[in-house]
């Protein structure tokens, strides 16, 4: 061949390579976590793995076409326009009632529409047993869909049998059910069947091919769930998401997917029969709020009284270490006993055993009284329980937490029918505390006779005066409990202990 035909040759080569990038690129993806890379590399810049860059064709058309909002169909020639807020219908953020009241009352008041919830929670503890009772009660006349990614759709209806949502007349004959985990093919379904109210249980069995080859991957949840959740944001549907949790109780998968969603839950559990139902995050109503139900044979119940339910009935005096707290759980007043029990330690560095109050709070506690009464505490181990197995965080536990403690150590009981509620600080005053009135009230319904807090005018403004100031003992079956004001741990121990009343 000569020069001629060895150019022309060339020049073919260069024309063909460039028509076949053209068409046709390469990047190397990662496939622990997707992220793209123009070159290989040994490790992924992202998630850190080793030898997971694998080489793959991305067609010039593709780009951005699955991008987020892509699946609604859309018109991307069409320029997105801004509209006044006072246009928009007040409607749009109108709340469905879930029909189970507990749910209701964490939400803020019911399911808001355009919304995604993540609900969190041990293996076993009853989250899909919730949220397909949510379903079939849900106070809407749409269709529901329930996605499951890790039961057959027999094992869904023998479960909804069990619950007693099924049958003539029942609401839970709106409800569909799809078995799968790719996002394509739930997006299809979508689409078709236009749900009010969608359940995916659960996000770690979404997957698509478009986010990498491994489902469960942090970017396959990331992904997945954006889809879904842009989705309910365009239409008139909520959406809830289950998820597992770690061995450290925290959801399984990026922080990212809970900045996400609106709204957080997370199911707990006692060492019995009852459930926890709490919000972590929550852009429609107060976090504060607790849901309370009992799990049984017909799935989980709503437990209407409990004024009871975290207290020991007892006759007779009350045992060293034992004190009632009158704490706030959102707009609920609970009275929960505080156990404590004090030993002295086995080695050379004290501890606290508290699972139910944080053990930083409780050893924050020991410290103030160590301080300002003289009782040594740093050579003894503290253990600190919750009757009911309720967590509590509410600041107005401390003092009840300090006298049960104080309790433990000297072995001098607190006086039987006796409420305490009030913040200890590092100085050993006692600060007011949220809601004072209801608490007192709350004590007097179910048959207190005592109640120490914080004094009269270190109270919160709300708070009648009458209450702020030492009541006398009454006959009445409505009086109130006899009010002991405190302004220090010091007046706390010469109240309870030796009879003497401080205001």
């Amino acid at each position: 061949m000569g020069k001629g035909g060895a150019r022309l040759s060339y020049s073919r080569s260069i024309l063909y390579a460039f028509s076949m990038k053209k068409q046709k690129a390469f990047v190397f993806k990662c496939s622990s976590c997707g992220r793209e890379e123009p070159k290989w590399l040994g490790r992924c810049p992202e998630c850190g793995e080793w030898n997971t860059l694998i080489e793959t064709a991305v067609s010039p058309a593709q780009g951005l076409s699955r991008s987020p909002g892509a699946s609604s169909g859309k018109d991307r020639n069409v320029v997105p326009q801004s509209l006044p807020l006072s246009s928009v219908d007040p409607q749009e953020g109108k709340r469905i009632g879930s029909g189970i009241g507990e749910l209701d009352r964490v939400l803020g008041g019911g399911i808001m529409k355009r919304s995604a919830i993540l609900v969190g929670g041990e293996p076993g503890i009853g989250k899909s047993t919730l949220l397909l009772q949510a379903a079939a009660m849900a106070d809407t006349r749409g269709r529901i869909l329930y996605v499951s990614g890790e039961e057959s759709a027999g094992q869904v209806r023998m479960r909804a049998d069990r619950l007693g949502i099924m049958g003539a007349g029942k609401s839970g004959e709106r409800i569909e059910v799809f078995c799968s985990g790719s996002l394509e093919d739930i997006e299809a379904v979508i689409e078709a069947v236009k749900p009010v109210l969608i359940v995916v249980d659960s996000v770690q069995t979404l997957y698509t091919a478009e986010a990498g080859l491994v489902p469960g991957t942090i970017n396959q949840m990331k992904y997945c769930s954006w889809e879904l959740i842009s989705w309910v944001k365009e239409h008139d549907a909520a959406l809830f998401l289950v998820a597992h949790v770690t061995k450290d109780g925290i959801i399984s998968g990026p922080k990212t997917l809970e900045h996400m969603v609106d709204t957080v839950l997370y199911f707990e559990q006692n060492e019995g029969d009852i459930r926890f139902l709490r919000a972590t995050k929550n852009r429609f109503g107060s976090v504060d709020e607790i849901g309370i139900f009992t799990m049984g044979e017909k799935g989980l119940s709503v437990v209407e009284d409990t004024s009871l339910m975290f207290l020991v009935r007892r006759t007779g005096d009350v045992p060293p270490g034992i004190a009632t707290a009158a704490v706030l759980e959102g707009t609920r007043t609970l009275l929960v006993e505080i156990q404590a029990l004090t030993v002295p330690s086995k080695g050379t560095i004290s501890r606290v055993f508290s699972d139910r109050i944080d053990s930083a709070r409780v050893s924050r506690v020991a410290a103030a009284i160590e301080k300002h009464l003289g009782l040594r505490l740093s050579d003894h181990d503290l253990y600190v329980n919750v009757a009911g197995g309720i967590r509590i965080s509410e600041v107005g536990v401390e003092l009840a937490l300090a006298c049960a403690i104080y309790s433990a150590r000297t072995g001098l009981s607190i006086p039987a029918k006796t409420a305490i509620a009030g913040e200890l600080s590092l100085a050993g005053e006692v600060r007011p505390v949220r809601r004072l009135s209801g608490r007192i009230k709350t004590s007097r319904n179910l048959g207190f006779e005592g109640f120490l807090g914080p004094a009269a005018d270190i109270c919160p403004p709300e708070m009648p005066a009458k209450e702020g100031v030492r009541q006398e003992a009454q006959t009445a079956p409505d009086a109130e409990p006899e009010f002991t004001g405190i302004r220090d741990i010091k007046a706390a121990v010469k109240a309870l202990f030796s009879g003497i009343k401080t205001v």
